[in-house]
């Protein structure tokens, strides 16, 4: 490993630097995505694009705000395509990338909570705080209707305390096991009591709160909920805990202490705002180092969208995008169990690989798509220029150099047995042609890497 130790801004800002981090922080890009963030600065990009406060998007539906317990299925459907679309939609903000990475780490699972509505709302929670303050985003998640009810945390009263969401608080949210004891987790509970709901809304109810003295985490007090997570966010580790995982989440599933170090130096200096720690990861050498660079495996959302997106299709059958989902291993507000999908390899199979496949010809399909494969060719300037435009495409598809070997392979796939000089995308067989070349492109190996 050659990897840079330090979170030195990168000096280079060009196409390769460029597409990485796009790779990294968007659901897919185009030509346009990459020639316009290099049409600034990286500080320029970074802070005033990916990191951008956006206002709230259109919800789903009157449903979202009707607390009847009617259509779930339909309405679960309803929700799912609806944030497809804000993935779709993205532009250059890293919100719907940040939106999905809260799910799957405060996670709530719809088959529990038995209610679209909540879901939404929680949804809504983590887009409106996607880059924020992390602190203040575990406090809202800890009162918020759907952890309430997936946690048990309703179930919570002073007479009958349920340690399940105070353990996970710890094991999973904020510290990592190792950073606290089993008595913090009893004690946790108890402040964590009084909460219920009703409706789409959670209320305090004091007759049911623990109003006793807690030893928590070497403090004593009559703590409430907000008490105790001020009290874990005095720990170092909550900096660390979180900063690992944004950096297997965008770098790497390995890893580097040093670097985690850095990061969480920055996140408790600026009180556990996430812009700052963003911004420096984003901007950083060791970020574009090369041992980093096609090295995380896509999970189906990030294979799933960003297919759409290069292809610039308007109207994708989202019925049949939840569906291939589902199949390939990640269905949105479905998370296996509170720890949510483990993600790397477990991704790839010898089932989720096929079905990938299968998607991505459907896809490019033109006789069962809205893809029209001549008219998106030619928005390539090299389209009349077989080796030029594979490259070109290339490098839209991939965000790192393909070797030569598989460039000539993409090549003799478009020709198909013609000479170089032969190729135009006005011959008769142009079409067929562009369709296998696609088709293999997508199917190689390093199109599952990012």
């Amino acid at each position: 490993m050659n990897s840079i130790k330090n979170l030195n801004k990168i000096t280079d800002w060009n196409i390769a630097t460029a597409s990485h981090l796009l790779s990294r922080t968007l659901f897919g890009y185009t030509k346009e995505d990459l020639d316009f963030a290099l049409s600034m600065p990286i500080d320029e990009y970074v802070d005033n694009y990916l990191l951008a406060d956006l206002s709230a998007p259109q919800s789903p539906g009157f449903w979202v705000n009707d607390p009847s317990n009617y259509n779930n299925s339909v309405r679960s459907r309803e929700l799912t395509y609806w944030w497809y679309n804000l993935m779709l939609t993205q532009g250059h903000s890293l919100r719907e990338k940040m939106v999905l990475f809260w799910h799957n780490h405060f996670v709530s699972e719809i088959s529990v909570v038995d209610s679209p509505q909540l879901m939404y709302h929680q949804n809504k929670l983590f887009r409106e705080l996607a880059f924020g303050n992390f602190k203040e985003l575990t406090k809202q998640v800890s009162i918020n209707p759907a952890m309430l009810i997936y946690l048990d945390n309703t179930k919570n009263r002073k007479e009958d305390p349920n340690e399940n969401y105070a353990r996970e608080l710890m094991e999973l949210f904020t510290l990592g096991i190792g950073n606290y004891s089993e008595n913090d987790i009893v004690e946790a509970a108890k402040a964590l009591t009084g909460w219920q709901v009703e409706g789409l809304e959670s209320y305090f109810n004091e007759e049911r709160f623990d109003d006793s003295v807690k030893n928590f985490l070497g403090k004593s007090g009559n703590f409430n909920y907000t008490d105790i997570i001020e009290i874990i966010f005095q720990k170092p580790e909550a900096a660390n805990f979180l900063c690992e995982k944004l950096y297997k989440e965008f770098i790497f599933i390995e890893p580097d202490q040093d670097i985690i170090n850095q990061l969480a130096e920055i996140f408790r200096s600026n009180n556990y705002e996430l812009k700052p720690v963003l911004s420096a990861l984003f901007k950083s050498e060791h970020f574009q180092s090369s041992d980093f660079i096609g090295a995380k495996i896509k999970s189906p959302i990030e294979f799933i969208i960003p297919l759409i997106r290069q292809f610039r299709i308007i109207n994708p059958e989202y019925e049949y995008l939840r569906d291939i989902a589902d199949d390939i291993g990640q269905t949105l507000f479905s998370p296996p169990n509170v720890a949510g999908w483990e993600g790397d390899k477990t991704w790839i199979s010898t089932n989720t690989l096929p079905a990938r496949n299968i998607f991505s010809d459907r896809i490019i399909n033109t006789s069962h798509s809205d893809l029209k494969i001549l008219e998106y060719a030619r928005t390539f300037d090299s389209s009349e220029n077989a080796i030029q435009f594979v490259h070109d495409v290339a490098e839209v598809f991939f965000s790192y150099k393909l070797t030569e070997n598989r460039i000539e392979y993409l090549l003799q796939i478009l020709l198909d047995g013609a000479e170089v000089y032969d190729w135009s995308t006005y011959n008769e067989n142009s079409a067929a042609r562009l369709e296998s070349f696609f088709k293999s492109l997508c199917r190689l190996s390093e199109y599952q890497l990012t």
